[in-house]
């Protein structure tokens, strides 16, 4: 039977990583098992993997800095990244998803959680990307059209002030991708149209509002920003 994906996890206490190792296993992925930074990032580009599981405190080159080369090698770049760490404070999160990270578990943590967002993960990353920025953008009842700089409920136009677009845009090109607050400044800030980060979270709740029933795709992820719900499927 051919293995659903290959998973490189790279976590230096032996336990977890066999647990992890045990778990991926047992749902039909091929793991490979490393121990330190500099042997992930050997092994991203000889294995090339399919996701990197990647532990922060490693010995020797630390899993931020391995995550940092990862992103910033074109060879290996487009490999995703989720962390898995005992590091849990907000900031540590932040800083994680600004290099990169496609996803941020923090330990302990359930298999079964760790084996869902692992799933999740992959079958976001295999689905076509709009990289376009002028694609047309569809969810559930919600549509998005950047040319028209239109956007529809259940086929009914709804009114949005530019940076309440631009927010939408950002959430629903990459569904399922966490944004930190100041990530969703940048994409929304204008020219001439200041935004802070606390004022983030007064626009997405008037951006709920009138998006209406569909303002629940838009997810609050507690103490670091905002995602947009991946379609059930």
């Amino acid at each position: 039977m051919t293995p659903k994906a290959k998973i490189l996890v790279v976590e230096d206490e032996k336990d977890i990583l066999e647990l992890v190792r045990y778990n991926l296993t047992r749902e039909g992925y091929a793991v490979v098992g490393i121990t330190s930074g500099e042997e992930a990032l050997r092994a991203a580009r000889k294995e090339r993997p399919d996701l990197i599981i990647l532990d922060l405190m490693l010995p020797g080159v630390d899993g931020l800095e391995v995550c940092k080369i990862v992103k910033n090698d074109p060879e290996t770049r487009d490999l995703p990244i989720m962390m898995l760490t005992a590091k849990g404070e907000e900031s540590d999160i932040v800083l994680g998803l600004g290099l990169g990270a496609d996803d941020y578990v923090t330990k302990p943590f359930s298999p079964k959680v760790l084996m869902a967002r692992v799933k999740a993960l992959l079958t976001r990353i295999k689905r076509p990307a709009a990289t376009d920025e002028t694609a047309t953008l569809q969810a559930a009842g919600l549509l998005l059209d950047p040319d028209r700089l239109e956007v529809r409920v259940q086929g009914n136009p709804v009114d949005l002030t530019a940076t309440e677009f631009r927010m939408l845009h950002l959430l629903m090109r990459k569904p399922g991708r966490v944004f930190a607050r100041y990530q969703i400044v940048d994409a929304a800030r204008g020219e001439d149209y200041p935004v802070t980060e606390r004022s983030v979270d007064v626009h997405i709740v008037s951006l709920r509002k009138k998006l209406g029933e569909l303002g629940k795709m838009i997810e609050t992820v507690r103490g670091v920003g905002y995602r947009f719900r991946e379609s059930d499927s």
